[in-house]
């Protein structure tokens, strides 16, 4: 009877992972190819989904305009700079909080793991107002600073601390290792899938945002690459096709990302998640 389920089984399991697939994968393949088409065909009546004619027009005229390269420039350094800032302090947090034990403790993670419950549109206005009194607006620090803890990132590495023996922290101690030194020498290493996870995370959390850089941007040379594709949507919305090979160059160095570190990703959820 199992034999007899087992083909029909896997078969639908199967067709259910390719319609999920194509599903996801759709709408930015047709973004992709829309890339190619002339301004008249993106939005053509009946639908098409490949142009009559391939044309790299679109992709060549993006890249042209120096207002989408300096904005794809800088919101990649400011995801570069955010990414490591981000697994630079979350990683030590986590590990106060996982290893060592001081006064408060529990008090202090309290206070820290808080605001993962906290919508960010709730407190929005309130930081504006904190990093327009601090005199930050229009710089890059006023993008990176704001985001750089945080609760969520700190409980995950901090539950795959937990998971580490400490038997090899205590013979590093005895040894005459510092804490630092465990921390730089032992945790750290072992900590490259889930710093992949945090990493990507926050790269992908810096690239995307839209409504913060819109609050505290307004100098055209740190106009980030959404700041960039809502504003040619509103000044320049019927082409169309620049819009689509835009959109698409702005998604590739994610989509690059995931790609090439997908493996990371996998074994550091599931190492992380195993208490």
């Amino acid at each position: 009877m199992n034999r007899t389920w087992y083909a029909p089984r896997r078969l639908l399991s199967y067709l259910l992972v390719a319609g999920i697939a194509v599903t996801a994968l759709f709408p930015l393949a047709w973004m992709a190819i829309s890339g190619f088409k002339g301004q008249n065909e993106v939005l053509r009546t009946p639908f098409q989904f490949f142009p009559d004619v391939w044309r790299l027009d679109n992709y060549r005229l993006i890249l042209e305009d120096p207002p989408f390269v300096r904005a794809m420039v800088i919101t990649f350094v400011g995801a570069v700079i955010f990414t490591v800032a981000s697994l630079v302090v979350n990683s030590m947090a986590a590990y106060a909080f996982a290893r060592l034990e001081f006064a408060g403790k529990r008090w202090w993670w309290l206070v820290c793991i808080t605001p993962m419950f906290v919508p960010a549109m709730a407190i929005l206005l309130t930081s504006f107002v904190v990093v327009s009194k601090l005199g930050m607006l229009d710089t890059l620090a006023v993008l990176i600073i704001p985001g750089v803890a945080s609760s969520a990132q700190m409980f995950f590495l901090r539950q795959f601390y937990l998971n580490m023996p400490a038997a090899v922290e205590e013979a590093a101690l005895i040894d005459g290792a510092t804490r630092w030194q465990i921390f730089l020498q032992i945790f750290v290493p072992q900590s490259l899938g889930p710093f992949v996870v945090v990493g990507i995370a926050s790269f992908l959390g810096y690239w995307n945002s839209y409504v913060w850089p819109v609050l505290v941007i307004s100098n055209p040379d740190l106009t980030q690459i959404m700041q960039y594709l809502a504003t040619f949507r509103s000044a320049r919305g019927n082409e169309w096709g620049m819009l689509m090979a835009g959109s698409t160059l702005a998604a590739l160095p994610t989509i690059l990302l995931v790609l090439i570190f997908q493996r990371y990703i996998v074994n550091g959820v599931r190492l992380a998640g195993i208490k």
